[in-house]
C-alpha cells in the first residue's frame, strides 16, 4: 500500500515539472516575440531616420549644384565679393542677389573727382529705394573702378574714393555702414577698352554688388 501512494506521488510530481517546463517554455517564446517585435519596430525607426537623411543630403546637393551654377555666372568682382563677405561672416544666407552698375556716363564724376553729381545721387536714391524696399538683411559691397589713366596707385586712391563716397551717400538714404564694405579695384578689371574714350568711360564706374 506504501509502495502505491509512493509511486502516485512520483507520477504527480513528473507531471507536475512537464507542466511547468512548458509554462516556462511559451513565456520564453512570448518574451522572444516581444523582443523581436520591438527591434523590427526599432530598425523600422532608424530605417526611417536614414532614409530622411538621404533625403535631405539629396536636397541639400541639389541646392549646392543649383547656387553653384548661378555662381558661375557672376561677374570675378562679384565672386570675389561673395567670397570676401563669407570670410568675413556678412551673410546670412550666402547668397548673391544681384549687382548694379554706374558707368561713368551715369554717375558722373568730375574729372579726378569723388564728388557725386545730381545724376548719381538720383542714381543712388533709385537703388537705396529698392534695397529699402526689398527689406532683407542684405550687405553691400561699393566696388571702385577706373579707367587705365595716370598710375596704378592712384587709380587704386582715386577707386577708393568714389567708392567710399557712393557709401557715405547710402547711409545718408538709410543703408547701415555695418551693412556696407568698399573696395577699390582701381584700373585692375576693365569692361571695355582702355585705349578708346568710349571704353575709358564704361571703365570709370562703381558696382553695387548686393548680397543676402
Amino acid at each position: 500500500m506504501k509502495s502505491s501512494w509512493l509511486g502516485v506521488v512520483v507520477v504527480a510530481l513528473v507531471v507536475a515539472v512537464g507542466l511547468t517546463g512548458c509554462a516556462t517554455k511559451t513565456y520564453v517564446q512570448q518574451e522572444v516575440a516581444k523582443a523581436n517585435q520591438a527591434s523590427d519596430t526599432k530598425i523600422g525607426e532608424v530605417q526611417k531616420q536614414v532614409e530622411t537623411t538621404q533625403m535631405d543630403v539629396a536636397n541639400l546637393k541639389k541646392a549646392d549644384a543649383a547656387q553653384s551654377q548661378e555662381i558661375a555666372k557672376l561677374s570675378d568682382t562679384s565672386k570675389e565679393a561673395l567670397a570676401r563677405a563669407q570670410e568675413a561672416g556678412k551673410l546670412a544666407k550666402g547668397k548673391f542677389l544681384y549687382e548694379v552698375t554706374l558707368t561713368d556716363e551715369a554717375v558722373k564724376f568730375g574729372f579726378n573727382k569723388a564728388e557725386l553729381s545730381t545724376e548719381a545721387k538720383a542714381a543712388l536714391d533709385a537703388f537705396a529705394a529698392r534695397v529699402k524696399g526689398e527689406n532683407k538683411n542684405v550687405f553691400v559691397e561699393v566696388q571702385g573702378h577706373t579707367d587705365g589713366v595716370g598710375s596704378e596707385k592712384y587709380n587704386l586712391t582715386l577707386g577708393q574714393e568714389r567708392a567710399e563716397e557712393v557709401m557715405r551717400y547710402l547711409n545718408s538714404q538709410g543703408i547701415p555702414l555695418h551693412r556696407m564694405n568698399v573696395i577699390s579695384y582701381g584700373e585692375y578689371k576693365p569692361v571695355a577698352d582702355n585705349k578708346k574714350a568710349e571704353g575709358r568711360a564704361q571703365n570709370r564706374r562703381v558696382t553695387l554688388v548686393v548680397l543676402e
